[in-house]
């Protein structure tokens, strides 16, 4: 009863953002991430802990100054996600564009599949819905299903209505076997925290030794697929540019972590230049590695 309640709640929320224009709903955002910071103080101690450990040369006051544009960018996904599940393709691809078409286009041309990498940076749900509209490829979004089983097909079904195809990340193996005969694109968020520690690779990220999945390699090798990396930069307040850069046309031709270390190498980068848009009240760091962890770490820096 609690799970049909909460999926009732938020489709009352999704038709009030579809009546809403975007001018409002960025106001609403100002007053979350108000709430946010200052009242709830979500996650704070995490976002805190996050950016002292990543930037070690910022003072106290520096790391401070950064929480507000953090939260407010937090809040600004959060009611743009809401937003896209009424938006019509003109308004997606009004409010996010692709900057070098040519470059996934011609991946196209030379290969049957690509898995493309991005991290939880710039808004990667409208992202997903762009993929559907404008991309040769045919799109295979990996998610984590919901709980909530009455939300989970209802945004199951949003996410794909504009040819996007959805795949549970409990099936990634199968998803990768179903599509390998088509040009498939293959998106993969990998900046989270892995489950499976043992599998991970582990890389220095931000500063601090890393636990990575091992899944976009795992599969770019098994598959020889080539890998792009995906960045979404926020150009103004509701309105994104995607940049694909090619990691690698030759995955096996790579030693073994080594796709992992430039894809994040290109994720840290963006986030040293611009950080607010990253997602830092992940945990991210929550593991930590062994001796023979630390070995490895700095026999492959």
């Amino acid at each position: 009863m609690l799970s049909f309640l909460s999926y009732i709640l938020f489709r009352f929320f999704v038709i009030i953002f579809y009546i809403l224009p975007f001018r409002l709903i960025y106001f609403i955002s100002d007053f979350f991430a108000l709430l946010l910071r200052y009242v709830i103080r979500y996650r704070k101690k995490i976002i805190l802990k996050n950016l002292k450990n990543s930037f070690p040369n910022k003072t106290e006051k520096e790391l401070r100054k950064m929480l507000f544009p953090i939260y407010l960018n937090i809040s600004d996904i959060l009611v743009e996600t809401i937003k896209g599940y009424s938006m019509s393709s003109k308004q997606v691809q009004k409010h996010i564009t692709i900057t070098n078409l040519k470059l996934m286009n011609e991946l196209y041309d030379n290969y049957n599949g690509i898995i493309g990498v991005l991290g939880h940076y710039g808004n990667w749900e409208w992202a997903a819905l762009l993929s559907g509209l404008v991309l040769k490829q045919n799109s295979v979004i990996f998610y984590k299903p919901l709980s909530n089983k009455f939300l989970d097909k209802y945004i199951h079904k949003n996410r794909s209505r504009f040819g996007v195809h959805l795949c549970s990340i409990y099936i990634t193996a199968k998803s990768f076997e179903e599509n390998k005969s088509k040009k498939t694109f293959f998106a993969m968020v990998a900046d989270q925290s892995p489950s499976n520690i043992s599998k991970s690779y582990w890389i220095t990220f931000l500063n601090q030794p890393t636990a990575c999945l091992h899944g976009p390699e795992k599969y770019a090798r098994m598959f020889n697929l080539p890998v792009v990396y995906i960045f979404i930069d926020r150009i103004k307040r509701g309105y994104y540019e995607v940049t694909f850069t090619t990691v690698t046309e030759k995955p096996n031709e790579l030693p073994d972590g080594e796709i992992t270390r430039q894809y994040f190498g290109l994720l840290e980068k963006d986030i040293i230049h611009k950080p607010a848009p990253w997602l830092w009240s992940h945990r991210r760091w929550k593991h930590k590695p062994s001796s023979s962890e630390n070995s490895y770490l700095t026999n492959s820096n």
